[in-house]
């Protein structure tokens, strides 16, 4: 089933609405590159899953990152930029959000302070993401550790 269409912002359109709504909602960060296959995967069979696409669009701001972006980007009154690397590089606010671990695709939630709730390396199909995804958007996270919450969803 075609899902609704997912509204990607750009970092900087979700850091202004994080700033200027009267509630904000919470951060979702997809930091993919143009050459990762499995991140054009997931955005296909995950982010355009109907239940997936309505619930992130109802309860994030949904950003996409391109983990070798050129663009200077802020966050947190810091300007992070893109390092050249070997080959290629990277975008050093994405190396931060991914705690250094440079894999593609992952996926990053923040809280609506735009504080790091957490990384999710690797591809996840539609279904184990949504449960992720509520785990922080419905805020579960604050009174239930993931193994608890997990293990009552079985």
């Amino acid at each position: 089933m075609k899902g609704q269409e997912v509204n990607w912002l750009t970092w900087d359109e979700a850091v202004k609405l994080s700033e200027t709504e009267a509630s904000p909602k919470k951060m979702f960060v997809d930091v993919y590159t143009d050459w990762c296959g499995w991140c054009k995967k997931m955005d296909k069979d995950t982010f355009q899953n109907a239940e997936v696409a309505k619930y992130m669009s109802e309860n994030f701001y949904m950003v996409k990152m391109d983990g070798e972006g050129k663009e200077p980007l802020t966050y947190k009154g810091k300007t992070y930029k893109y390092v050249p690397s070997g080959r290629s590089g990277y975008h050093e606010l994405a190396a931060a959000l991914m705690q250094g671990r440079l894999s593609y695709p992952t996926t990053i939630f923040l809280d609506e302070k735009m504080n790091m709730l957490s990384p999710l390396p690797g591809y996840h199909k539609a279904q184990p993401f949504l449960n992720i995804a509520k785990y922080f958007g419905d805020n579960v996270y604050l009174d239930k550790d993931w193994k608890t919450y997990e293990a009552k969803g079985k």
